[in-house]
């Protein structure tokens, strides 16, 4: 009789417990369907005060069309806007579900042996873990539609000018001559750098002094002298003469505005054969060789002034050279894998070194008996470059889909982070407009202002653009044909003419 009246009592207490479970259940509906309810009255009230402000730019002296397009903009962003409340609401029900199961959970195990604790343990780290990825969720839609917010701020008109073909293999890096005569410089995986002209496209140079992939150039501030880098271990400094070619008239593109919500075609043109340039003449002894490093040297660029150079190499050091004895000056470690960047200030004696390591070092040469060096953990994947701008900013770029731009007074944490989806290569900052180009994985190059707002994206279909990974961009400020160039490993450079209206009419 004892072991029937315990039973029984169990039995009660858990007939209880199910009922006092359900209730909570009911409870629980009850409340969301008030939350349901409220929430409709605050996107009742979010309507009635939009359709206010409509009312309210009626009366407005702006032209019918401008108001127009700004109405349908509007309605746009409200509809968005509710789409992401809705879900945003969903998904916090969701949690608010989940975090009840697991407190019932809990509940549920109190008293169990030792073995229930552990299932107890591991359904709880499970739930929290599906918590965690709603949570992620809603920060992401959230950032999403602010992105897309965000995209409206600026239009810009881009215009594919010229295409520079001739090399045999992808193309690295690129850059500008900062003294006359302007040309344009490649660094080839197929061991050559190239000079060309800018308005006719045509092959002006071509340096064959190097044993393995030109990963970098960069030429001199004042004289006629570039600066490749290797996979062959060195870097070479090289002087040249080029005579720019008659401009012949350039076709009439029409102008196509940089589309950012347009879908372009992903096919990839046949990959033929490209024949080199006709009659262009080479240089294959350099005129300084540094040879210090270890391992490849992925990048190089000269001090102001221009009597010394910097170089990152794979061997996990930069160093610094003396362009007239060649000397090694002084070897930077201290990153824990290899470099893949380095960056010198245009006006002040500082470098930037970037690394796989996720992080990227500023190097202060400014006094000669102290070399001080800090370090800069902004980033979760390799630091893919990281370069100065005119004014006392550094902007890194790096695998983890990122850019983030930091003050050289205070960076602490970054100024602004512009996310994006895809991996980033080589950026640059344009000198007079301040827009970041940002080359892509995916083969997208966008540009975004120094507060992170995006501007445009580069028009890219199966007959323009690029057609595989774009490595490298760099700005023009002389030349008024193109001022952004890119290039990529479809074996070819692309010069665009880049247009923003707003930004010039604040000038």
């Amino acid at each position: 009789m004892p072991m029937e009246s315990g039973s029984s009592s169990a039995a009660r207490q858990t007939k209880q417990k199910r009922k006092s479970h359900s209730l909570s259940i009911r409870r629980t509906n009850s409340t969301d369907q008030d939350r349901m309810g409220l929430q409709r009255d605050m996107l009742e009230g979010q309507s009635s005060e939009t359709l206010e402000s409509v009312s309210r730019m009626e009366d407005s002296k702006l032209p019918l069309s401008l108001r127009s397009n700004l109405l349908e903009l509007f309605s746009q962003i409200e509809r968005e806007f509710e789409n992401l409340y809705l879900e945003n609401i969903e998904l916090r029900r969701e949690i608010d579900t989940l975090n009840e199961r697991l407190a019932a959970e809990g509940h549920t195990f109190d008293g169990a042996d030792l073995a229930k604790g552990a299932l107890k343990t591991k359904a709880s780290h499970s739930t929290s873990q599906l918590s965690q990825k709603l949570k992620t969720t809603y920060k992401a839609s959230t950032s999403k539609i602010v992105s897309s917010f965000k995209a409206t701020a600026a239009r810009a008109v881009c215009q594919l000018v010229k295409e520079y073909v001739g090399h045999r293999d992808g193309i690295w890096d690129l850059g500008i001559t900062r003294n006359q005569p302007v040309v344009l410089g490649t660094a080839s995986a197929d061991h050559t750098a190239m000079l060309w002209s800018i308005e006719t496209g045509k092959c002006l140079l071509k340096y064959m002094g190097h044993q393995g992939s030109v990963n970098s150039i960069k030429f001199h501030p004042n004289e006629q002298m570039a600066l490749t880098a290797s996979g062959d271990q060195t870097a070479h400094i090289w002087r040249y003469m080029v005579q720019l070619p008659t401009p012949q008239p350039v076709a009439d593109v029409s102008q196509t505005p940089c589309e950012d919500d347009v879908d372009f075609s992903d096919k990839d043109e046949a990959d033929g054969e490209v024949e080199g340039p006709i009659d262009c003449p080479s240089i294959r002894v350099a005129t300084t060789m540094l040879r210090s490093h270890q391992g490849v040297v992925i990048a190089a660029d000269w001090l102001v002034g221009g009597k010394q150079v910097v170089t990152a190499s794979w061997d996990r050091s930069a160093n610094l050279y003396d362009v007239e004895t060649s000397e090694l000056v002084h070897s930077l470690t201290g990153h824990d894998q290899e470099l893949t960047h380095c960056c010198t200030h245009p006006t002040q004696r500082l470098v930037v070194t970037s690394s796989r390591d996720t992080t990227f070092r500023l190097w202060d040469f400014r006094d000669p008996s102290i070399h001080s060096v800090n370090v800069f953990q902004g980033h979760t994947d390799t630091v893919t470059s990281a370069v100065f701008t005119v004014g006392d900013n550094v902007v890194s770029g790096s695998d983890d889909r990122t850019v983030k731009v930091w003050d050289l007074k205070n960076m602490r944490s970054p100024m602004a982070t512009i996310r994006t989806d895809s991996a980033v290569n080589r950026i640059s900052v344009s000198v007079s407009q301040k827009i970041i180009a940002l080359p892509h994985d995916n083969r997208q190059v966008r540009l975004f202002d120094m507060s992170g707002v995006r501007l445009a994206r580069l028009p890219r279909t199966n007959r323009q653009g690029h057609r595989r990974m774009v490595c490298c961009s760099t700005w023009s400020e002389d030349n008024s044909t193109c001022n952004l160039f890119t290039c990529g490993f479809d074996r070819q450079a692309i010069g665009w003419n880049i247009n923003i209206p707003s930004l010039l009419q604040e000038k």
